[in-house]
């Protein structure tokens, strides 16, 4: 357990070289970017938690009303989330509340961009939300070409021609290899016969 907030401003302050190196209003700047939450789970920096973390109260007896303190943890599960932006697989810890908020907003790209800074709450979120909003700026900055319908059915019957033609190269070769490795087994038995038989001839 940690504050985050204010363990992640000294870093950055640290890291700028102390607050006589800042512009003015830029710690005010800075406040807003970094996650406001007072308490965090000390593993919550390796996911995606979306606010729930540690809870604490008490267990009531039934027949005496005796209380003993007792704690809640999240339900954090490992998950494997496609990223349309990276174009693969995402591997992260995500609370169940966290896989409600991105199946809502419709995917690990779109919960990431569409988070504010100061809500992401964990030091993974807002890494992983700096790099998507990086690389969703490349890729909008990129020209795109569309074609035409007959354009793309070409593109198809090209693609379908190239996987045959790769299925039939390896069906060949696969062939070629078990013909190799049959002549070399009648080689071996034929040298065999041979030596027997010259080994009866000599006694």
């Amino acid at each position: 357990m940690a504050f985050r907030g204010k363990e992640m401003m000294k870093k950055v302050l640290k890291n700028v070289g102390g607050e006589k190196n800042l512009a003015p209003g830029m710690k005010e700047s800075l406040k807003k970017c970094i996650p406001d939450s007072k308490v965090v789970m000390g593993r919550a920096k390796r996911g995606l938690f979306a606010g729930r973390h540690i809870q604490f109260g008490n267990r009531v007896s039934e027949d005496g009303g005796n209380k003993s303190r007792r704690n809640w943890k999240p339900n954090v599960q490992e998950k494997r989330l496609f990223s349309y932006v990276l174009d693969r697989h995402i591997r992260v810890k995500v609370t169940t509340h966290a896989l409600r908020c991105i199946d809502k907003a419709g995917g690990i790209d779109e919960y990431l961009l569409k988070t504010p800074y100061h809500k992401m709450d964990t030091e993974m979120g807002v890494f992983w939300k700096a790099k998507m909003e990086k690389l969703y700026e490349e890729q909008g900055k990129m020209e795109v070409v569309f074609f035409p319908r007959k354009d793309e059915a070409k593109f198809e019957d090209g693609f379908k021609e190239l996987k045959l033609a790769e299925r039939t190269a390896r069906r060949d070769a696969r062939r070629q290899m078990e013909g190799q490795l049959e002549d070399q087994v009648t080689d071996d038995g034929s040298s065999h016969v041979g030596f027997h038989e010259q080994l009866v001839a000599n006694s």
